[in-house]
């Protein structure tokens, strides 16, 4: 797989220069308003992956992270819950930190944009749809 870093030098990622999957299709959540893209940074034994999620009003989904995960709420909010019921909610400028083996359910309430990083190889599934 091709990776940002291939080649040395600066890699300036414009705003939309990546076309977002829809997560509905991807995940089979009929009326999930949730859009995402992501890309490998570099495939070595630290493998490092960057991408784009958005969501908006709509239904809730479950998603279980296998990585470590960071995401950066760049507009609107993204609410969120553990399998407890604890309910955060990340608003701009907030950044959402995800450990390995923890399962997520995104409110459906959620209106909001995020970049993110994860330590792990970039999905084949979630590449920029063409």
């Amino acid at each position: 797989m091709t990776t940002l870093t291939d080649k040395p030098g600066i890699t300036l990622i414009k705003s939309g220069s990546f076309k977002l999957n829809d997560l509905s299709k991807l995940l089979n959540v009929e009326n999930l308003k949730s859009d995402m893209a992501e890309v490998a940074v570099t495939n070595n034994q630290s493998a490092l992956t960057i991408g784009h999620f958005t969501m908006s009003p709509g239904v809730e989904f479950e998603y279980v992270y296998d990585s470590v995960e960071y995401k950066v709420v760049t507009k609107g909010k993204i609410v969120m819950r553990d399998t407890q019921g604890n309910k955060y909610v990340a608003e701009t400028g907030d950044v959402i930190l995800f450990s390995p083996d923890v399962t997520v359910i995104f409110d459906a309430e959620s209106d909001g944009e995020a970049i993110y990083t994860a330590h792990r190889e970039a999905s084949e599934e979630f590449a920029p749809a063409k």
